[in-house]
């Protein structure tokens, strides 16, 4: 699937999707919005797609909302899914950004609604709304404080300044730097790492880290009971450890 403002293709198991606007810095307009959660759906519902990576066009990831869109009364959200059909959705597949020049605004909030970042060194991560009379309601002033200490994160959001994926690295919130222009590639490596791994408990990952957030640790445990229980009946973890005592890569089915 791909459209004007939105590329989606095949790399073996993985399905990179491209903002494709980049004149516009990649700004999330209604069209971009609709073809990124076209392109989700995508990932999510065919068995051959294990992983996503996200990024932009033309050197840059994302540079939020297109202002002058907004303006014409366009949204950058698409219903029940949030900013870029993206903030709200929860997808069972593990999708990682690729962040090369700025992540902005919605842009950055589109990294932080990925489960994993890769940026370049030389890359701005930044949540300018209040500059602007607004906030970060595409899930900036919600998700930032869990993935950075309170008063961190605090900064990004009263002062609107950026920070280099550099130094968004030692913060905690990029998972790899990469040199310039390299962000994609690196994206990639680490995706087939993923792919390499049983896509079912890739997913229970996803959903008990869902289902233990802001729980006691009692509830967490029960909400692991029943993912357990599902996950040990399912033939990959049988697969997972015949393979293991045959000395072999595993085949994942999925199932």
């Amino acid at each position: 699937m791909s459209t004007t403002e939105v590329r989606a293709e095949r790399v073996g198991s993985t399905l990179l999707i491209t903002i494709d606007r980049p004149k516009a810095r990649n700004a999330v307009n209604a069209a971009v919005a609709a073809a990124l959660a076209a392109a989700l759906d995508e990932l999510e519902s065919d068995p051959a797609l294990r992983v996503g990576v996200l990024t932009g066009a033309g050197g840059t990831f994302c540079a939020g909302m297109d202002l002058k869109a907004a303006l014409k009364g366009e949204s950058p959200e698409v219903e029940g899914r949030g900013f870029g059909g993206l903030t709200e959705t929860e997808l069972t597949k593990p999708l990682i950004a690729a962040v090369e020049g700025f992540a902005m605004g919605g842009g950055f909030e589109l990294a932080l609604g990925c489960d994993l970042i890769v940026a370049a060194g030389d890359a701005k991560f930044g949540l300018p709304e209040v500059k602007r009379g607004l906030i970060a309601a595409g899930g900036g002033v919600i998700r930032l404080p869990k993935r950075i200490p309170y008063h961190l994160a605090m900064e990004f959001l009263l002062t609107g300044d950026p920070v280099s994926g550099r130094h968004a690295a030692e913060l905690g919130l990029v998972n790899r730097v990469a040199l310039s222009g390299e962000a994609t590639a690196v994206a990639l490596q680490l995706a087939e790492q993923l792919v390499a791994n049983a896509p079912l408990a890739l997913a229970a990952v996803k959903q008990l880290a869902r289902a233990a957030d802001g729980r006691p640790e009692r509830d967490a445990f029960a909400a692991q009971r029943t993912i357990m229980n599902g996950l040990m009946a399912s033939a990959d973890v049988h697969e997972g450890m015949t393979a293991f005592a045959e000395r072999r890569a595993p085949e994942w089915t999925g199932k």
